[in-house]
């Protein structure tokens, strides 16, 4: 075929000059390289009068030299300077295309392998499930062993009947009397003196750096408004101008982190001190002693009020920082602020506020000093504080009664289980602690007794 199309090539050069007169010869040189050897005869000249060459045989040797470069590659000669056909090409492309292969078959053996572990681990799956189900389902034949069941023989092994009733005495949870009368849906609202803080319960986490610290808290008093007592109210503190206030429906879409509503307040918040309390929100403005009430139903302020020569961004904070000079909080007895003033020197000072005005009704001034402890909050008209913010295993150091104006110092044990708590605040509608710690929102219950006869 190359043959063919060179021959085809040379028709073509030398048709310009003669159609008639050209022929091809082929024959070895005395190398015995086979060679093509072009005749053309010249029809305006019968013989070569000279040596010189004229201008129609130089047209001719350029087209012949063309030719041959053309066979020369066509033939896959070297000097074309490429692969000819059936050379490395058609050999790089096979191997090529051998490897892929292989790999194919390779990937495929992968998949079923992966295929058949898959298939394994939905196995287990299935076998943990039926233990699980098994294991929730076994207290029940358990309970029923101690007793009648049994064959006489097995009953008889057992040491006896007291040991028997031990067994089952043991499996008995005490349940706190507070706890079972909030379950029957009594208002339970007796006070008396804190006596134990339970196991911090997490019921969400902040997804990002502005939710390292912050607010969040129900109203334990609402008031007749579009927003009730399980609503869920949430603001991340970490920023410059914070003003977003997220609203939840209830605690379940709190846990998912959907919001029913975001309110932009009107003055920026300083750090964690805020609080809510029968249908407004309570809080200090950015670097300033302003206090601020922000009505939740009309999306208003409703009240403004500078607190008398308290210390604020930084002058009097608890020992952890973040401006929190001024804390408010809320518990049976009404509203209540706790900060420091220049005149206490930095000994914390709570005053009961009048919730429409923020007026100060009356001060207390103790004799703890405020950048020592980690937190605060009000119940029963009696300030706790927290001894650190970030030891897991801390307490509850010290009570002021604002009835008798008078402190002592106590060792409640505190956990701060993600190991930097930046707000607790008193719910006493629900009886618990809201507290944020590290990007964590948690509560803890709390237990009440009777009040000291020192502290009365």
């Amino acid at each position: 075929m190359w043959l063919q199309v060179a021959l085809g090539l040379s028709y073509l050069v030398l048709s310009s000059q003669s159609q008639d007169r050209a022929s091809l010869r082929r024959s070895n040189d005395h190398t015995g390289r086979c060679q093509y050897t072009f005749t053309v005869d010249n029809p305006s000249e019968a013989s070569c009068s000279g040596t010189s060459v004229g201008p129609d045989m130089e047209v001719v040797k350029s087209r012949l030299t063309l030719l041959e470069a053309l066979v020369s590659r066509l033939l896959g000669g070297k000097g074309a300077g490429g692969e000819g056909p059936g050379g490395g090409g058609d050999k790089t492309i096979q191997e090529a295309y051998s490897q892929a292969m292989r790999d194919k078959s390779q990937l495929q053996g992968d998949k079923e392998q992966l295929n058949r572990q898959v298939q394994g681990l939905q196995r287990r799956v299935d076998e943990l499930s039926a233990a699980a189900e098994t294991l929730r389902q076994r207290p029940c034949h358990q309970h029923q062993a101690a007793g009648a069941g049994l064959p006489l023989h097995e009953l008889n092994q057992r040491p006896d009947r007291n040991s028997l009733y031990q067994e089952m005495k043991a499996e008995v949870t005490e349940v706190p009397a507070s706890r079972l009368i909030q379950d029957a849906g009594q208002n339970h609202t007796g006070c008396g003196e804190l006596v134990s803080v339970g196991e911090p319960v997490l019921h969400r986490k902040a997804d990002s750096i502005t939710g390292k610290y912050g607010v969040w808290l129900q109203d334990p008093e609402p008031m007749a408004s579009p927003y009730g007592n399980k609503t869920v109210w949430r603001i991340d503190t970490v920023g410059t101008d914070v003003r977003q206030l997220f609203a939840y429906e209830d605690m379940e879409q709190f846990a998912k982190g959907f919001p029913m509503k975001v309110m932009v307040l009107p003055e920026p918040v300083e750090s964690t001190g805020a609080t809510l309390y029968r249908g407004s929100l309570y809080y200090q403005r950015r670097r300033s002693r302003t206090l601020l009430r922000y009505d939740l139903a009309y999306e208003s302020l409703a009240a403004r009020l500078d607190l008398p020569h308290a210390g604020f961004h930084g002058q009097h904070p608890y020992s952890w920082g973040g401006y929190t000079d001024i804390d408010l909080a809320v518990d049976e007895q009404g509203l209540w602020a706790i900060y420091s003033t220049s005149k206490a020197k930095g000994a914390i000072v709570v005053s009961q506020l009048d919730p429409e005005s923020l007026e100060v009704k009356r001060s207390w001034e103790t004799n703890i000093r405020k950048n020592t402890v980690a937190n605060s909050f009000m119940i029963c008209g009696r300030l706790y504080t927290v001894a650190s913010y970030t030891a897991p295993d801390t307490t509850v150091n010290h009570v002021f009664n604002t009835a008798t104006g008078q402190g002592r110092g106590m060792a409640v044990p505190f956990k701060n289980h993600y190991r930097y708590n930046s707000m607790v605040d008193y719910n006493h509608a629900q009886r618990k602690l809201y507290a944020w710690d590290n990007f964590h929102m948690i509560t803890y219950d709390v237990s009440l007794g009777r009040p000291s006869r020192s502290s009365q």
